[in-house]
């Protein structure tokens, strides 16, 4: 498994973190980091460090960013 953190953008209710959790899941990833970084006008900043199956995070990126109202802002390769 390869390490990887993103900097994603998602709406700030109740649920919003756990179906981004729930996908990392299906996706085969695991959570190893969460910082949640600021709330502003509705929307929440979290940076998430993420093992993920294989060295190419495409595929997860991709399921993420098909969530209604997720946008993965970066993302970056782990030592």
């Amino acid at each position: 498994m390869a390490l990887f953190t993103l900097n994603i953008s998602l709406p700030d209710r109740p649920g919003s973190l756990g179906t981004i959790a729930s996908a990392i899941g299906a996706a085969g990833g695991d959570i190893r980091g969460l910082v949640v970084l600021e709330s502003i006008d509705g929307r929440g900043f979290d940076e998430i460090t993420v093992a993920v199956p294989g060295t190419d995070p495409t595929d997860l990126v991709e399921l993420l960013g098909s969530i209604g109202g997720v946008e993965v802002m970066s993302v970056t390769a782990k030592d």
